[in-house]
């Protein structure tokens, strides 16, 4: 039975690849305060804007490709039986050819009714104001703004559980529920933290390993070693 290795990541994971991060050190995001556009009040407020953020969002995936960190991950699935829990809303994951990853956060490339949250369409191309449900109603991105559940994170709990191996690259996991994840996985689980500004991981009783680097130079460093 193959190890099971489980890679929680975050921004810092999609930097090298030119997504800038989520919050940038003025505390904005692509330019926009969060809360216009990560935020029910934001889409309440202002809808269009919203449509018109993620629609940027979207197009700039198209743009770039995954770096040599989500490669890496992917080629490990050879010899591991790997999984992958993002906080990062891009598709790079799955294009690198990752086959198990689950989105915290939602994904750009999916919308959703704003009257039914299982009612989810793959889109690829601009939302627009006016595009809807096959029951008239506006359609939104696919994304969890602040103050919305996390409906993924029980399942994040799960995977972690089991997680012989576990890789956190590019997030300071500081944010919540995210920030909670390790708490579940077993005390006796070797920890490889990969990060060029690695934050402080506080009450952790695993075995840790911090690699100072960015996801591509952290991970190439990790295959060697595993």
């Amino acid at each position: 039975m193959k190890l099971k290795i489980v890679a929680l990541t975050g921004a810092g994971m999609s930097a090298e690849s030119g997504i800038n991060t989520f919050r940038d050190s003025n505390g904005l995001w692509e330019n926009h305060d969060i809360m216009e556009v990560a935020s029910p009040e934001g889409w309440k407020n202002n809808p269009k804007l919203v449509l018109d953020f993620y629609n940027k969002r979207r197009a700039q995936l198209k743009e770039v490709k995954p770096n040599r960190g989500h490669e890496i991950l992917a080629e490990l699935e050879q010899l591991f039986d790997v999984h992958i829990i993002t906080q990062n809303v891009d598709n790079l994951h799955e294009r690198a050819g990752s086959s198990s990853v689950l989105h915290l956060h939602g994904e750009l490339t999916k919308v959703r009714s704003i009257a039914n949250e299982n009612f989810i369409l793959e889109w690829t191309e601009d939302l627009n104001w006016g595009d809807t449900d096959d029951k008239g109603n506006q359609l939104r991105p696919h994304i969890v703004w602040f103050g919305e559940a996390v409906p993924a994170i029980e399942k994040a709990v799960t995977i972690i559980e089991k997680a012989d191996i576990v890789v956190i690259i590019g997030t300071s996991l500081q944010v919540y529920p995210a920030a909670g994840l390790m708490h579940y996985a077993s005390p006796k689980v070797p920890v490889y933290y990969i990060d060029p500004k690695p934050a402080t991981i506080y009450e952790l009783a695993n075995p840790l390993e911090v690699f100072k680097m960015s996801a591509s130079e952290g991970m190439e460093k990790l295959k060697s070693m595993l």
